[in-house]
């Protein structure tokens, strides 16, 4: 057996904060290893040199029979996941090598939607009307008694994926037929074929970062235009009056006590309109969007660094610095196109990055790429982020830096030119 301690990251995030779990273990004298089905899947697995151990990570029983051999090999000192598909493994992991997680029963029922709306209700925690349906008719019959526009979401998901306003039970029934056929999710794993039909809240959309049973900060969420919910930036901190602030911290506190979470990140997400606030959805892990690196950019607290000194039994830190404001706004495409050649990216990327305040610019795909307007993160081409000494001036400096970054894109303007 070596002797140096390793921490067990069960699969990853595609892009964000999965690679920064991997460095972070290593800032900290432990031996990062990946577990995973597919190394191929993260290209910072090979730039990094990151060690990964191959199995079926679609199953629990393979998951723990990877850990056993690897705790043969080298001490496992913490199991966490970076990704949503992962942290009911990983949680199982942990408890099962007696080692620091969420409780895992806590985590199922979070994940399922349903399961996660019927706790936060009996708790009094104000959730949307919501019903369960098992296939198109009782969608349908779930929408026409909830009344029009409802959301319909999978039980299960993540970033997104899936969610949808419908206006009508025509659309009601065709998104339900497209949910209820999927048997599995993105990542390969079977999933219910359950879907939730919601009630649609109005109001604008914030998430609360929440650690262990600590709100740590207000996020403003800017959402495409709708039947989507495709999050297109945020700011931080969001800018309310302490008293909105306070309010969206105190139910997003009060919906991680009715789960019986408690333990390291969850992500919670809400909807206010004037006084009345209504719980989205809470997701028990770190944000994605790029949300932790805009918290350790504006506040110096890093959420990744917590979630990992969590994993490994250590007391993480929490305190803030003098804050700052941060901003990301991702790149979308507005119509059908293809992004432009190498000069003109580059000329793109060139003058978003020279947005006073702009720190990162980046495009995610290749000149010429095909590119359609985003239904789901996916659809993402790319980022900018700025900080400054306020909220608004970094939203500002994001989104003059989006408009530069957005001449990198091509669009269709001819119908001959769309089918070509």
């Amino acid at each position: 057996m070596t002797s140096t301690a390793v921490l067990l990251l069960i699969e990853s995030n595609t892009t964000g904060t999965g690679r920064q779990f991997a460095r972070c273990a290593r800032d900290l004298g432990v031996e990062p290893v990946l577990v995973t089905a597919d190394p191929a899947r993260y290209p910072y697995v090979a730039e990094d040199h990151l060690r990964t151990v191959v199995t079926d990570t679609s199953r629990v029983e393979a998951v723990l029979a990877a850990a056993g051999d690897l705790a043969g090999q080298a001490p496992i000192a913490g199991v966490t996941s970076s990704s949503e598909y992962y942290v009911l493994p990983a949680a199982i992991t942990a408890h099962h090598l007696g080692l620091p997680g969420p409780d895992a029963d806590a985590v199922r029922a979070c994940r399922d939607k349903g399961s996660q709306r019927r706790l936060l209700a009996a708790a009094g925690v104000p959730v949307p009307h919501s019903v369960l349906a098992r296939d198109v008719e009782s969608a349908v019959q779930a929408a026409n008694g909830l009344g029009y526009p409802v959301v319909l979401k999978p039980l299960q998901g993540s970033g997104s994926l899936g969610v949808r306003l419908c206006a009508s039970a025509a659309e009601t029934a065709g998104h339900a037929a497209e949910l209820t056929s999927a048997a599995v999710n993105g990542r390969g794993t079977p999933v219910p074929s359950d879907i939730l039909v919601e009630q649609y809240v109005g109001g604008d959309e914030y998430s609360v970062e929440v650690f262990g049973d600590i709100a740590v900060v207000v996020v403003r969420k800017h959402l495409g235009p709708l039947p989507g919910f495709v999050e297109l930036g945020h700011d931080l901190p969001a800018g309310l009056p302490f008293v909105d602030e306070t309010n969206l911290k105190d139910c997003a506190v009060r919906a991680v006590r009715a789960l019986d979470l408690g333990w390291g990140a969850a992500h919670v997400e809400l909807r206010m309109a004037g006084d009345e606030i209504w719980l989205i959805e809470v997701n028990p892990r770190l944000a994605g969007g790029m949300i932790p690196e805009l918290t350790h950019r504006a506040l110096g607290v890093d959420l990744v660094g917590a979630q990992v000194l969590a994993a490994l039994g250590r007391r993480p830190t929490l305190a803030a610095g003098p804050v700052r404001g941060a901003a990301i706004r991702f790149l979308t495409a507005e119509a059908p196109g293809t992004l432009a050649d190498g000069t003109m990216t580059a000329a793109a990327l060139s003058a978003a990055r020279r947005v006073q305040g702009v720190q990162d610019a980046e495009l995610y795909v290749a000149p010429g790429t095909r590119v359609a307007p985003a239904t789901d993160f996916r659809g993402r081409l790319g980022h900018v982020i700025a900080v400054a000494d306020h909220h608004i001036a970094a939203g500002l400096a994001a989104d003059e830096s989006r408009k530069a970054l957005a001449e990198a894109i091509n669009t269709f303007t001819t119908e001959k030119e769309e089918v070509l």
